[in-house]
């Protein structure tokens, strides 16, 4: 019998911008802005290295660093300059227009642009919030996953999102902006991941509303 993509996904549910896994443990997802290092002076470099060694060293629990490489496809971009070239009047501003257009063209030719998109995946468990350990009953017993409550979801929510704020003031203090994922950014953000050919050239398909809502 042949498994569906789901099957072998950790993922049960996205949830009010929460990842919800099949363990119920849970994560969060902020996508952060970049930040151009090397422009930056020496007396910079430093003080942004400083604040973010003593954010790391802050930090009581485990985040995950995604960077999501992309082709950035300008043919939308490409055929707009060409409708431009077409109806400018003026001889000089469409000789201008053209070459401009070819310029870009030959960019694309010579290698791909890429357009990098940084994420940091914050983690919470239910076994913190209950201040156990997941570990209970031994390393080498399977732990029992347990059952999540509507009250006990709201609960490891409300620590969740008070971690997401924590590492987004860390980062802000490094210079960089993090804004969390929505639920529907979170299901197009593993779409892309599993279509990534269909995602370069901008096609996203419509989320039915019982699956932006809530259920994977």
């Amino acid at each position: 019998m042949i498994k569906t993509t789901q099957e072998f996904l950790q993922i049960d549910q996205v949830r009010e911008g929460i990842i919800i896994l099949k363990n119920k443990a849970m994560r969060g997802i902020l996508m952060v802005s970049s930040l151009n290092f090397a422009l930056k002076s020496d007396e910079e470099q430093k003080a942004i290295i400083y604040q973010f060694q003593n954010f790391l060293n802050s930090l009581d629990f485990s985040l995950e660093i995604l960077i999501q490489s992309r082709k950035l496809n300008i043919t939308g971009y490409i055929e707009k300059l060409k409708k431009l070239e077409m109806a400018q009047e003026n001889e000089l501003l469409k000789i201008q227009t053209t070459e401009y257009r070819k310029f870009v063209e030959s960019l694309v030719e010579g290698g791909a642009i890429m357009n990098k998109t940084f994420f940091v995946i914050v983690p919470y468990t239910i076994w913190e919030a209950r201040g156990e350990s997941s570990l209970k009953g031994g390393i080498f017993k399977k732990p029992k996953i347990p059952t999540l409550t509507e009250e006990l979801f709201q609960r490891c929510k409300t620590q969740l999102w008070q971690r997401m704020q924590f590492v987004a003031l860390g980062l802000r203090r490094c210079g960089s902006k993090a804004v969390p994922l929505t639920t529907p950014e979170i299901i197009e953000l593993f779409w892309a991941l599993y279509h990534p050919k269909e995602a370069e050239v901008g096609y996203y398909p419509e989320f039915p509303p019982e699956l932006t809502g809530g259920i994977l």
